[in-house]
């Protein structure tokens, strides 16, 4: 993967490093990144972009020139730019397993390190994961209306730029598209390229049977023709299965698209007309500006669609064109070298943050659905200090806005820790999955889900909550600030 210099960040990430540089506050700092709401109005999001991350972290750093660059601002002193020189991240870095099925509020990522790294690759982490996990949870919704049929990410010609598209690419992978149409990140990631014709095909022959004969020459494993260049019903099926029949009769099998029109109505008028000719297994694909809601509506109506090919509204978002991800210091080191817990109190309950360094715990049910998330105090020093969550105890648990709302459980299965170690030492210590896995863990993640999470329309909330102990702690330091005005 191409290397991407350090000066990806913000000016005020900088500005912040030298002053931490030049007063000697450049101690230990632990921050989080989690997100404020589901995009999509939806009830669940996907974790996507991690490898992505670790390889770009990797190779972060200021280049001679980078150094030359800062130099003639002439904003930066010399010996904050001899250290930048050698800069690269050298701390420990934790994150939830890539394609998990993730909710507001709860740390997906835990940057353990100097002030000065981590808030360099501030925007590293959040422009990455934030992309990535916007259009994996777009594809997830799109391939469950499908009800988990035939995904094609098909949005090269409309993302945002070339590394937008083979991001996008690589998240809808993950959220479960089957292949792309984009040829360098079939390359790229080891995936299947998938596409066919343009109307400027047929457009190029006399007529439509010589298109589509001349494509089937060509390609002869299931060709699939485009059928709505002229007329759908009157010319593009017809021809179609004049090519299509020759197909069958040789043993093999034929498909045709349609990229406009009623969707609903002309799937079912070529389904009739396909099976009547005696071509039962043909499939029938769609694209144009498709999305989870119209796919819904099509499955619901019984349209006999075999696969779906969704570019625009998938690869952008389409209504949500940012996912709300946010980086946050959770805790640092004070002038005696003790780690203490860090908030950011606002006016606003839903950015006051949770304080501490912090787990997540996925409680789970005796079948293993998942029940809640649960974010409880880690002790990275001293882990048999760590809280921890037993089996067979009877626990309450808070909101995490520290508002009145609980809740009360008795753990009836063994609780699952989401975030593990990625990096040690600015080393990475894990093996990356193959995107194919991470596809099947974003699959099997989401049947651990209730369905009343995943509906399209007004899904339940998931519960994400704080245990006692951290509640507390977060009301001791609202207080003690409170106190202090």
């Amino acid at each position: 993967m191409e290397n991407l210099s350090a000066l990806f960040t913000d000016f005020y990430e900088l500005t912040m490093a030298q002053g931490y540089w030049k007063k000697k506050k450049n101690r230990r700092a632990v921050f989080e990144m989690f997100f404020r709401k589901n995009p999509f109005k939806g009830g669940y999001s996907i974790f996507a972009g991690l490898e992505t991350l670790l390889a770009r972290l990797k190779a972060f750093t200021f280049s001679a020139d980078d150094i030359a660059y800062l130099r003639s601002l002439n904003f930066f002193d010399n010996d904050f730019l001899e250290y930048l020189k050698d800069f690269h991240f050298s701390g420990d870095l934790y994150a939830m397993d890539e394609g998990s099925v993730i909710f507001p509020q709860e740390p997906l990522i835990r940057i353990d390190g100097k002030f000065i790294e981590c808030q360099i690759i501030e925007g590293l982490v959040l422009n990455i994961i934030n992309f990535q996990s916007l259009i994996a949870t777009k594809t997830a919704r799109v391939y469950l209306a499908s009800e988990k049929g035939g995904i094609m990410e098909f949005g090269l010609r409309r993302a945002q730029g070339p590394d937008g598209a083979m991001s996008a690419t690589r998240a809808a992978i993950i959220g479960g598209a089957i292949g792309t149409s984009n040829t360098l990140a079939a390359k790229e990631f080891g995936l299947r390229a998938m596409g066919t014709m343009a109307h400027s095909w047929v457009m190029s022959f006399a007529n439509e049977e010589e298109a589509f004969r001349a494509y089937a020459e060509l390609y002869p494993i299931h060709p699939i023709f485009l059928i709505d260049t002229y007329d759908t019903l009157k010319s593009g099926v017809v021809n179609a299965v004049k090519v299509g029949k020759e197909i069958v009769d040789r043993g093999g099998n034929f498909g045709v698209r349609l990229d406009s029109g009623d969707m609903h109505f002309l799937s079912q008028a070529v389904r009739r007309y396909l099976d009547e000719a005696g071509c039962k297994k043909a499939t029938i694909a769609v694209s144009n500006d498709l999305d989870e809601h119209i796919i819904s509506t099509l499955v619901n109506q019984g349209a006999p669609i075999s696969s779906w090919g969704v570019g625009t509204r998938m690869v952008t978002g389409g209504e949500d064109s940012s996912f709300t991800g946010v980086y946050k210091l959770a805790a640092h080191e004070d002038e005696q070298g003790r780690l203490i817990p860090s908030i950011k109190f606002s006016d606003n309950p839903e950015k006051t943050t949770n304080p501490a360094v912090k787990q997540v715990f996925r409680l789970r049910s005796g079948d293993g659905m998942a029940l809640a998330d649960i974010l409880v105090i880690d002790d990275v020093e001293n882990p048999g200090a760590a809280e921890k969550l037993n089996l067979g105890e009877n626990y309450t648990f808070y909101h995490p806005l520290t508002d009145y709302r609980h809740f009360c459980h008795t753990l009836e299965a063994v609780p699952l820790p989401m975030l593990k170690k990625r990096v040690e030492n600015g080393v990475q210590i894990s093996k990356n999955p193959t995107l194919p896995d991470i596809q099947k863990h974003c699959a099997s993640g989401l049947e651990t889900i209730d369905p009343r999470y995943k509906r399209l329309l007004n899904p339940h909330i998931y519960k994400v909550a704080i245990t006692q102990k951290l509640r507390g702690l977060k009301l001791d330091l609202i207080k003690n600030y409170l106190g202090d005005l």
